[in-house]
């Protein structure tokens, strides 16, 4: 690969107002697109997520795991916004910055003056990017606009935890973070959109991410079903189509979905019983799903005399797609999560090499990603405050002494 090609976003720096997980993984895509990314945390904790187990450890230090996967490529500055003299380096750093990511309290910015509108209104070209439990766009606010919220709030309030489960137990969580995982990757999306129209126009603009909103467009199919149908899709009861779920073999389960009649045509070869293609109680997704009780256990009886790997191997030969459920050791030692670099090793020098998650997707002709490790706390104050903001040597050793700023010299 020619040495002159760059990662997307390179030349493009982006300030994170940031902590837990949405605002943290937002911009560890704009870092692993190319972004210099700075963090700022507050001096003496940093992110909370920095003292959340599990933690890696060695030679008497630790770090959290999470924060190490959210801050890979990443810049910490750790300054103290409460302190006047540390709003007025926030103010120089944001006109100097193309982006503002922020995930903090709802108005906790705006109460010091330093929110969305007072950084644009200094510097036109800003894009601030929001991501809150509802929204913030004064335009469209709505009941909810000032609550409070974590991830598993936005999953229930959409109908998300309503659809996951089964019929008979309660409403379930996805996984943990979803919600927060999600809004990172579609407020990157919308970042990527405003830098895209700030091309054509010149200005910046705010970007709105509300958690509530971002699960509510995942769940796009409970919506779509319920306008053009008046359906109510309940947990664990398919009207429409059957097998999809779990399924034990032998030795494991497997993930199986037959969305239409040709699959279900191919699937009822595998098992042994081709006249089920035809057959009235089972030739349409809405009448397999009225007999599960006659199908499910022709179904559970071929693939419980034969193994896991067997039966992916035969359905994927026969072109009904379906996977083994695999847990954690399965995915890090999976062929395929290796061939494709899936996972990626970053060494830290304090506590060693340990796998994080590629982010996605792939470009053909981009340089792979960089893999430096996640930031001590304050570990880039004083090359942020010196090279890039022109703040003198001794003077940043002041604001340190004054706790403005933390250094880590």
């Amino acid at each position: 690969m020619a040495p002159s090609l760059k990662r997307p976003l390179e030349g493009i720096r982006v300030t994170g107002l940031e902590q837990y997980m949405a605002g943290p993984y937002c911009t560890m895509l704009l870092a692993d697109a190319g972004a210099e990314v700075i963090k700022i945390e507050r001096p003496g904790v940093g992110d909370p997520r920095r003292s959340m187990p599990p933690f890696a450890e060695k030679d008497g230090k630790k770090k959290a795991a999470g924060f190490m996967g959210y801050n890979r490529n990443k810049k910490s500055l750790a300054l103290n916004l409460r302190d006047p003299k540390g709003q007025e380096i926030f103010k120089l750093l944001t006109t100097q910055s193309d982006v503002v990511v922020e995930n903090l309290r709802p108005g906790s910015m705006s109460k010091m003056g330093l929110g969305q509108k007072d950084m644009r209104a200094l510097h036109p070209k800003l894009i601030w990017a929001t991501i809150s439990g509802f929204g913030r766009n004064e335009d469209y606010r709505g009941p909810y606009s000032d609550r409070p919220a974590f991830d598993i709030v936005a999953e229930s309030m959409s109908g998300i935890m309503n659809l996951v489960g089964f019929a008979d137990k309660p409403p379930s969580w996805t996984i943990y973070g979803m919600a927060d995982v999600y809004s990172g990757q579609v407020t990157a999306y919308g970042i990527m959109q405003a830098l895209f129209m700030r091309e054509r126009t010149g200005e910046g603009q705010f970007v709105d991410s509300a958690m509530f909103d971002n699960m509510l467009a995942l769940n796009e199919s409970m919506i779509a079903l319920h306008s053009v149908s008046g359906q109510n899709p309940q947990r664990g009861v398919f009207k429409n189509l059957w097998p999809r779920g779990a399924y034990q073999t032998k030795d494991g389960f497997i993930a199986l979905n037959v969305p239409d009649n040709i699959i279900w045509g191919r699937l009822c070869e595998a098992m042994g019983h081709p006249e089920l293609a035809t057959d009235e109680r089972a030739n349409t997704g809405t009448a397999r799903s009225a007999n599960v009780e006659f199908l499910q256990p022709l179904l559970e009886g071929w693939l419980g005399t034969i193994n896991r790997d067997e039966a992916v191997n035969t359905l994927n030969g026969m072109g009904v797609p379906c996977g083994p459920i695999n847990d954690a050791e399965d995915v890090a030692n999976d062929p395929h999560v290796k061939a494709r670099g899936s996972i990626m090793a970053i060494e830290d020098p304090d506590v060693g090499t340990y796998g994080f998650a590629r982010s996605v997707p792939m470009l053909s002709s981009a340089p792979e990603l960089r893999k430096d490790p996640s930031p001590n706390l304050g570990q880039h104050s004083r090359e942020i405050l010196e090279n890039l903001l022109g703040v003198l040597p001794d003077d940043v050793t002041s604001l340190a002494e004054q706790k403005v700023i933390q250094t880590t010299d």
